[in-house]
């Protein structure tokens, strides 16, 4: 595991509160709310009674539960709202492209934290969640306490491996296969639920994926992720000032590591770079209990 520090600062908004159920989840107890934005029902599970509010946002192909361990961890310190993001499990399924462009998932999050009776929050995604993240932060800095990533460098580190680096445009195959006409109905529930280890979590994700809408979820990367030919972006990122945090399995296959490079010279704030052998994409669940006490240290270190 290396560490990297470089530096950053924190942010604020508005906000009202929501209806809710609990169950049991394993031994993470939640409760389920919904809220809307602008039409779109957004499920969200929370737990946590006191401290700063924490929203843990997933990727492809998951649901709020990829944050169980986590929430186990943080629950004593923290309030957390993890989120079906929209097309997935308990949240609207919106047909059309444009309803899934960022700006779009960004107020998700927005609408998730204000209906959490907050005006700001620690922002933590993973895969697309992670590219939600960023592109919150970037867009909504009065609204990002802190920034937690994990394994989704930042999008110019991306965007310049897709531009220059083979292996990584090789490596993104199935991105460019996802974009093309009807390849959700390629799909199943099951081939969905693949990566996850052990039959009873799997079956949980199985069910999610039957709640969930695959066209929708191709829907990300069709309106979203870049096409060939690929171009560096070479303009001025927007500089982050709050505190990021990256967490990075280095054996993903699907987003190299190589795209961490430089992440430093786009961040006017406190950069934690940790990267983790022996796990892959999936690093949260690969390693939980590393990636939960490493985020818990960074969230606690300057309170």
């Amino acid at each position: 595991m290396n560490f990297n520090t470089h530096r950053c600062l924190a942010a604020v908004f508005a906000v009202a509160h929501s209806a809710a159920w609990t169950t049991q989840a394993e031994d993470a107890e939640v409760t389920h709310h919904y809220t809307d934005n602008d039409g779109v029902k957004i499920h969200y599970a929370t737990a946590g009674d006191s401290g700063p509010l924490v929203v843990m946002i997933h990727g492809f192909p998951d649901y709020w539960y990829s944050w169980n361990e986590q929430i186990k961890a943080l629950k004593s310190t923290h309030r957390v709202a993890a989120i079906d993001q929209r097309g997935y499990n308990r949240s609207d399924k919106p047909k059309g492209l444009e309803n899934y462009a960022i700006p779009k998932l960004v107020s998700d999050v927005a609408a998730v934290i204000r209906d959490m009776g907050e005006k700001s929050a620690v922002i933590v995604g993973h895969d697309w969640g992670g590219m939600v993240a960023w592109q919150f932060a970037m867009t909504k800095p009065e609204m990002t306490d802190r920034l937690a990533v994990l394994n989704l460098p930042h999008p110019k580190g991306l965007n310049r491996e897709l531009a220059n680096n083979p292996d990584q445009q090789r490596n993104s195959q199935y991105a460019r296969a996802f974009q093309l006409p009807g390849a959700h109905k390629l799909l199943t529930p099951e081939r969905l639920a693949g990566w996850v280890k052990g039959e009873a979590k799997r079956a949980k994700y199985i069910e999610a994926m039957k709640r969930s809408d695959f066209e929708a979820m191709l829907n990300y990367y069709k309106r979203n992720y870049p096409r060939p030919p690929y171009e560096e972006d070479t303009s001025d990122p927007v500089r982050l000032k709050m505190p990021v945090l990256l967490i990075h399995g280095l054996d993903d296959k699907a987003l190299l590591h190589g795209a961490l490079n430089r992440t430093w010279e786009w961040l006017d704030g406190d950069l934690t770079l940790v990267t983790i052998p022996g796990a892959g994409h999936f690093v949260h669940h690969d390693k939980p209990a590393l990636v939960s006490r490493t985020l818990k240290m960074w969230l606690l270190r300057d309170r």
